[in-house]
């Protein structure tokens, strides 16, 4: 019988656990951003290990990750528990795309969008002062390459575009803390384009809104950059409440 080295086992088998950790950490993560397991609830690791059919290492690192953004603590004699929303770090990325795939999505829609508010006015005035020539210009071409693929109702190569777009005007604010917030707006644009809570086809006052943003950076209006991104940032605001007024699913902080 022909045998398997060691570490080729090793390397065959490491695909295998590694989705079993993402598909079991993706359906625990789900269920307390949706409120199925609640704050309060004990985790008992051989149920987990039972439910999910998987080994107590996967199981030990889904844990360690939940843990790491504050969904579960570890109490003597109780067990795991699943902590409050309070005490998660819902900057994580990975919480955000939980959060926009649970009930709570309309509620994670409104709290993104108000902070998107606050932040992005600011960072495209301050990019209409430090942005490069090319930085300018690059974001012109990106409006401009919106504005064609907005009209032919080609959402994929929006969404790509879109948040490409807006990560370029805050890595150009030249504020590293800005820049940091790129992966909260690519997961609520993806969110609300997997979600379908954004139009088929992009709202021609949004396109034009883009492309004065991009305009006014090259310009060096900070004044009208920060205006536009704000009425940008508005549109995007009542583009969703028209939708989530609609909804039933209850409104979470």
């Amino acid at each position: 019988m022909e045998r398997t080295s060691p570490g080729v086992a090793a390397a065959e088998t490491a695909p295998v656990e590694s989705g079993l950790h993402a598909r079991v950490l993706d359906h625990l993560g789900t269920a307390i951003c949706g409120g199925e397991l609640a704050p309060g609830a004990v985790l008992n690791i051989d149920d987990l290990v039972d439910r999910y059919a998987v080994s107590r290492s996967v199981i030990r690192e889904v844990l360690r990750v939940l843990a790491s953004i504050g969904f579960i603590e570890t109490r003597r004699r109780v067990g795991v528990l699943i902590r409050p929303a309070t005490a998660w770090n819902v900057y994580d990325p990975q919480v955000i795309r939980w959060r926009l795939a649970s009930a709570g999505r309309i509620g994670q829609l409104r709290s993104i969008t108000e902070l998107r508010t606050a932040v992005e006015p600011h960072a495209a005035l301050l990019a209409a002062t430090r942005a490069s020539h090319d930085e300018a210009s690059d974001l012109v071409g990106l409006a401009a390459k919106m504005w064609a693929a907005g009209q032919a109702g080609d959402e994929d190569r929006f969404l790509r575009l879109d948040i490409e777009f807006h990560r370029r005007v805050l890595l150009a604010s030249g504020n590293e803390m800005f820049l940091r917030l790129q992966d909260l707006v690519a997961e609520v644009l993806t969110g609300r384009h997997k979600h379908h809570l954004m139009p088929h086809h992009p709202h021609e006052q949004a396109l034009a809104l883009h492309a004065e943003v991009a305009q006014a950076i090259q310009r060096h209006d900070g004044d009208r950059a920060r205006r536009a991104m704000v009425q940008l940032m508005e549109q995007a605001f009542d583009e969703m409440k028209s939708l989530w007024e609609l909804s039933a699913e209850p409104e979470r902080a």
